[in-house]
């Protein structure tokens, strides 16, 4: 089982007239014993904000979770970040 290095999902909403500037990233990372990781960190723009580390049996499973969080996020008004 090999976890495919797609990597991290970089998310920003920003609403001036709500002073939101916000950023989700999410990343799939193996484990030592041969599951994977979804690493998530939020936060306002400009701190390091929070994180937390879900751990699951194989990378499907890790994968499909990834997905559906990133499918909320987006619902909720994250876009992608322009990246230089």
């Amino acid at each position: 089982m090999e976890i495919q290095a797609s990597g991290p999902v970089h998310l920003r909403r920003i609403d001036p007239s709500r002073n939101m500037r916000r950023f989700y990233v999410l990343a799939i990372q193996p484990t030592l014993f041969g599951g994977a990781s979804v690493i998530r960190n939020w936060g306002r723009i400009g701190s390091n904000g929070q994180s937390i580390m879900q751990t699951f049996d194989s990378e499907g499973d890790a994968t499909s979770a990834s997905m559906r969080l990133e499918r909320a996020k987006r619902r909720k008004g994250y876009r992608d970040s322009e990246r230089a």
